[in-house]
């Protein structure tokens, strides 16, 4: 498996987009901390960066869990969230973002 970075379009979906809305809500509203929030969406999508470039160098998980987004799903952590997407030819599927210890391991 060649992580060599290629041309790939990142898609991030209306769950994922609504899951990255509520956790900077969340952040900026109930913890009422604006900058910090301004920093987790700004690292969040440095992330979502990486994902675009290289997104083979995360491993496929197998997690009984994760098959609603079918059979290739990947993972990659920040801070307790799990960003969770799919590769399909040139396309990157960012399907949730959401927090870790909902997924279970089974």
């Amino acid at each position: 498996m060649a992580l060599i970075s290629t041309n790939y379009k990142l898609i991030i979906t209306d769950s994922a987009q609504e899951d990255i809305d509520q956790y900077i809500d969340t952040i900026i509203f109930t913890y009422n901390a604006p900058i910090t929030a301004k920093k987790h969406y700004d690292d969040l999508y440095a992330i979502l960066r990486k994902i675009e470039q290289y997104p083979l160098a995360n491993s496929i998980r197998y997690n009984s869990s994760l098959l609603q987004y079918g059979y290739n799903v990947r993972r990659v952590n920040y801070k307790k969230m799990a960003i969770l997407y799919t590769v399909n030819e040139h396309n990157i599927y960012v399907h949730r973002v959401v927090a870790g210890n909902l997924i279970t391991e089974l």
